[in-house]
């Protein structure tokens, strides 16, 4: 009875752990604009340093994937990215940032963090 007890508590650490990774995929063409290397960089940015331990552990992973290279297709396919996108999966959640993230990469990056980590606790 005790060892199923503690592999019930295990298998429920291992699936809340599983439940609770937020992923970060931000999608682009091979040809990018100083705005859509500003995407990247802000949002990359904010992850390593407003989530540094999270990161560090790989709960909240951010993932640059271009979408030129065939390989890339399965992923995209996966997240229901359409061209460029700034997606927070996560939780059962889908979250679309593209807007937010080409309207304020550049003029506005501090309005962007913030909705990049609103987006993440969302997530979580």
């Amino acid at each position: 009875m005790r060892k199923l007890i503690v592999f019930v508590l295990l298998f429920t650490s291992i699936l809340t752990y599983a439940d609770t990774k937020v992923e970060v995929y931000y999608f682009h063409y091979s040809r990018r604009c100083a705005t859509c290397n500003a995407v990247e960089e802000v949002s990359k940015k904010t992850i390593s340093e407003s989530f540094a331990s999270q990161f560090k552990k790989r709960e909240i992973t951010f993932k640059s994937v271009n979408l030129d290279e065939k390989s890339s297709a399965s992923l995209a396919k996966k997240c229901k990215a359409e061209g460029q996108s700034l997606l927070i999966l996560g939780n059962g959640k889908r979250i679309d940032l593209t807007d937010k993230a080409f309207l304020n990469a550049r003029s506005n990056p501090e309005r962007l963090k913030a909705e990049i980590k609103k987006a993440i606790l969302m997530c979580q």
